[in-house]
């Protein structure tokens, strides 16, 4: 079944492609387009626009870029790797389609985040050849993950909705600060786990919707001006602003998902891609899911 869904997007990714290099987006045409877009303002959001794209984006993503990884790379020599022993008793917690889903839309993250960097850094980069594959392939990898986020996002709603022992794992920050195994009172999502489940759901379809307009909309597009109120060119900046700022949230969430799955507890990753979850690790930081589960003979 995986390979048929991997082969399904690969199709669908390859279509669009050949579909957008037939496409005046893609010609010569896109300029004259632009061109036309006027200088009629409803928002106003030039002066400002132009403050944030020269003066602060990058300024900010290099921040996330260097500043993330650094605070958990301290955190790692400081703190170190929780290790659980994953030779023990296991739960089949999570089945084919979850984790298909889960690892294309990992793989999409794994291709959108660095392009979407060489992207905001084309001048450092010398724009050309590189930032334009940059780009092409950034636009590539949002369908596979603009095809799985509505399944992904309805098959963990009911794991992801927050509880009260969630503001007990925030106030301690689920015990990562701490050398010692710690028995955390959380549920199959641990807080951090149902924010990254939000801000990735939420997040990305905001990030989608933005992106698209920035993509596909040097043609004006009547509807969507007489529904806003907004100028063409007005829509494309606060498209523009809104992708940038809701990807500093994103890109600095991602990092910490990545370095919580793969690095702090040690072998966690493996999870999502057996589907096997062991036993003393699940005791420990998700202990409410674990008493469920021992009640039913899971363990």
């Amino acid at each position: 079944m995986r390979k048929y869904f991997y082969a399904l997007i690969a199709l669908l990714s390859l279509a669009t492609v050949a579909l957008a290099t037939n496409s005046q987006i893609w010609g010569e045409m896109r300029i004259q387009n632009i061109l036309g877009y006027g200088q009629e303002e409803s928002l106003k959001l030039g002066a400002w626009f132009t403050l944030l794209q020269s003066k602060y984006f990058a300024w900010v993503f290099l921040g996330v870029l260097i500043g993330v990884p650094t605070v958990f790379f301290l955190h790692y020599k400081i703190i170190g790797q929780k290790v659980f022993p994953h030779s023990h008793n296991k739960h089949y917690a999570f089945n084919l389609f979850h984790r298909t889903v889960h690892q294309i839309a990992a793989v999409s993250f794994l291709v959108i985040i660095p392009t979407g960097f060489i992207i905001v850094f084309g001048d450092f980069f010398g724009g050309g050849t590189l930032v334009r594959m940059a780009k092409n392939l950034h636009g590539i990898f949002t369908i596979p993950f603009a095809i799985v986020i509505i399944p992904m996002a309805l098959m963990w709603i009911k794991e992801a909705i927050f509880n009260l022992e969630d503001i007990k794992w925030f106030m301690i920050l689920g015990g990562y600060l701490s050398k010692e195994k710690r028995i955390i009172n959380a549920t199959q999502f641990n807080a951090g786990q149902k924010m990254w489940y939000w801000v990735c759901i939420l997040g990305g379809l905001v990030m989608i919707l933005s992106g698209a307009m920035m993509f596909f909309m040097d043609f004006k597009i009547e509807m969507l001006h007489n529904l806003t109120g907004l100028s063409h060119i007005d829509m494309l900046r606060a498209s523009a602003i809104i992708h940038n700022v809701m990807g500093f949230i994103l890109v600095a969430v991602f990092f910490t998902h990545i370095y919580m799955a793969a690095v702090a507890i040690k072998g966690a990753i493996h999870s999502i891609i057996t589907g096997y979850v062991e036993e003393e690790e699940v005791k420990f930081l998700h202990n409410a899911w674990y008493k469920k589960l021992k009640e039913k003979g899971k363990f």
